[in-house]
């Protein structure tokens, strides 16, 4: 079974382009560790994370249909757990962010993007939150690794080692490619325009 990780993409309107058009911004974290640390474009990711076994559990019955944003590419649904769950789970470990407390009042919530399949099949469900935060003030829980390698030597790094606001055009070229396709996906539900 392949693995299945859920994740938030936080976003929130800046302010006007030079069309004079509210501008669009999501919130993008670059992967903490030795591996990445001189890695930027195509790197940043929605914060996001595994799903445990325990988590993928037979899911009950939807009572609200899937809401799948007009003109959007069809995406895989949730078939399993509740991955929502999962996903506000990840984005507070990632950026120590409670994802509730940023949401804008009277926002349309968190809204499903579907799922992809990224390189070496992992599935990666996301849903979009208008909200806001200090990116600045994100701070991720850490992991332990061997390092250097073949040392015999563990070093503690940050999941993520820091968070920033994009504007889709940059967002496009910092994401990890396989998650573009959620950028798209959000400038037809939050009906942004490119700045």
């Amino acid at each position: 079974m392949p693995s299945i990780s859920a994740g938030l993409l936080l976003y929130r309107w800046g302010g006007a382009s030079e069309e004079g058009e509210r501008r669009l911004e999501v919130l993008l974290v670059h992967p903490g560790g030795p591996y990445w640390a001189k890695k930027d474009a195509g790197a940043w990711s929605i914060p996001k994370g595994e799903a445990e076994p325990e988590e993928l559990g037979a899911a009950a019955p939807s009572a609200e249909p899937r809401r799948r944003p007009a003109k959007a590419k069809p995406r895989l649904a949730a078939a399993c757990g509740d991955l929502l769950a999962v996903a506000k789970r990840e984005f507070r470990e990632e950026t120590g962010f409670a994802p509730d407390e940023l949401a804008v009042p009277d926002g349309a919530g968190y809204v499903p993007l579907g799922g992809i399949k990224q390189r070496g099949h992992k599935i990666v469900f996301v849903w979009a939150l208008e909200g806001d935060c200090d990116a600045e003030a994100a701070v991720s829980e850490g992991f332990a690794m061997e390092w250097p390698p073949r040392s015999g030597q563990t070093a503690t790094f940050p999941e993520v080692d820091r968070a920033a606001w994009f504007g889709l055009a940059a967002a496009r070229a910092a994401i990890v490619v396989g998650q573009r396709r959620f950028l798209d996906d959000l400038e037809v539900v939050a009906g942004g325009a490119l700045p």
